[in-house]
């Protein structure tokens, strides 16, 4: 009896640079063999890679109003740690040592084109299902702990070093610290030590103990996906059916019997409870649909799309759109789509708006409408986008720069 040939363990750690992929491999082989199910080291998965930023550009921004950003510093003599929330005083940063502290800014697509252009790498994946581009800078020695994430996150190294420790183990401890602020393990064992470089990518599935330390000074670009609690998605199901159900519909007994003990919840009183619960369930594929793409397309940023106080009547608005002026989406602006029953749904920050799919699938996809993709929307997808400039997802840009 010929033995069956074991197939190779999967690697931990692979090589891009002699490939065709970022990945190392497919994308379809990625989402295979390694999402949601074990790490992954790319070496040279972007080659020759330059940050389009400098810290001095996230120490700037982590001092504005409406930014989430930290700064987070380690004691290593004490092992304390302490954390400043944004807007950060400008005469702290002169004041830091030249180790053991790092400051992080979420939502850097949201404020830079060239990080923004850098999800197009990632295109494999939902657009809906990515958060953010949060890039942080750490001085040597800078860390923010071992930690585990309940999300999927790709750690592309922008500038110097950073050497990361995760534990891959099938039952890793994941009980926390009590003593700091910060969500740290009170115990982390690594399976796999590695520096990354310029280029390098590191896939991290949610639930794997990981813990970074700045070999130099180095920037870390950290692309984080959207992944909401079953809490979060429950409170926001619940409270829209609460909102949207009769106040005639209620608990009613009409088949009530008189009580053997009145302080007694019975199970007939249990069983009408089950069917007045029933009765509120979105049993219409599309409204289950509607309230997924609003739930999914608000952000939880304090800044949001805010419509012009200026705004130009629709008629001069399309006058300049056929004379050279584009609509820019809003940056904060997250826009999906899904085919409904009929026609197609186009979701935009918790605004729902009913198009052909054609329609639903180019603006979904658009970082700008321009006369030529305005003029061959339908009817209902013109509508959709000036209902869109008006609660300002898009800004009127004119040929003039304006």
């Amino acid at each position: 009896m010929t033995p069956k040939r074991r197939t190779p363990p999967l690697p931990f750690e692979i090589d891009a640079a002699a490939g065709p992929h970022p990945l190392g491999m497919t994308p379809a082989a990625f989402l295979r063999d390694y999402w949601q199910k074990r790490p992954l080291l790319i070496r040279n998965a972007f080659p020759g890679y330059v940050s389009p930023l400098q810290p001095e550009d996230l120490a700037g921004l982590a001092c504005e109003d409406g930014v989430l950003a930290r700064l987070i510093e380690h004691d290593r003599a004490t092992d304390g740690w302490r954390v400043r929330s944004a807007p950060i005083p400008e005469d702290v940063f002169p004041a830091l040592p030249d180790r053991d502290w790092t400051l992080l800014v979420q939502d850097m697509d949201k404020w830079d084109a060239d990080l923004r252009a850098l999800l197009d790498r990632f295109d494999f994946l939902p657009r809906w299902r990515i958060d953010d581009v949060m890039v942080s800078f750490a001085a040597t020695g800078g860390s923010v702990g071992a930690h585990i994430d309940q999300y999927d996150v790709f750690l592309l190294q922008a500038q110097g070093h950073r050497r990361w420790m995760i534990d891959a183990g099938p039952n890793p401890p994941l009980g926390f610290r009590p003593d700091v602020e910060l969500k740290l393990l009170r115990e982390f064992h690594a399976t796999h030590d590695w520096v990354l470089g310029p280029g390098d990518l590191l896939y991290l599935p949610p639930g794997v103990p990981h813990h970074g330390v700045a070999e130099d000074p180095c920037l870390t670009f950290s692309v984080g996906m959207r992944a909401p609690s079953a809490a979060e998605l429950l409170g926001d199901f619940v409270d829209t059916l609460a909102a949207d159900a009769p106040d005639a519909l209620r608990f009613v007994d009409p088949d009530l019997e008189p009580a053997s003990d009145p302080y007694e919840i019975d199970g007939e009183a249990m069983r009408r409870v089950v069917e007045a619960l029933n009765a509120l369930r979105m049993r219409d594929p599309d409204k289950l649909g509607d309230w997924f793409g609003s739930f999914i397309t608000q952000y939880r940023s304090a800044v949001e799309p805010a419509a012009d106080e200026a705004a130009r009547p629709r008629i001069e608005v399309e006058w300049d759109l056929a004379h050279g002026a584009t609509l820019a989406r809003h940056p904060w602006s997250r826009m999906a789509w899904r085919r409904a029953a009929k026609g197609a749904r186009l979701y935009a920050g918790g605004q729902v708006h009913v198009l052909p799919a054609r329609d639903a699938a180019r603006l979904a996809a658009a970082d700008a409408v321009g006369g030529g993709l305005y003029e061959g929307l339908s009817q209902a997808g013109r509508d959709a986008v000036i209902a869109l400039l008006e609660s300002g997802h898009y800004r009127l840009q004119l040929d003039d720069g304006e």
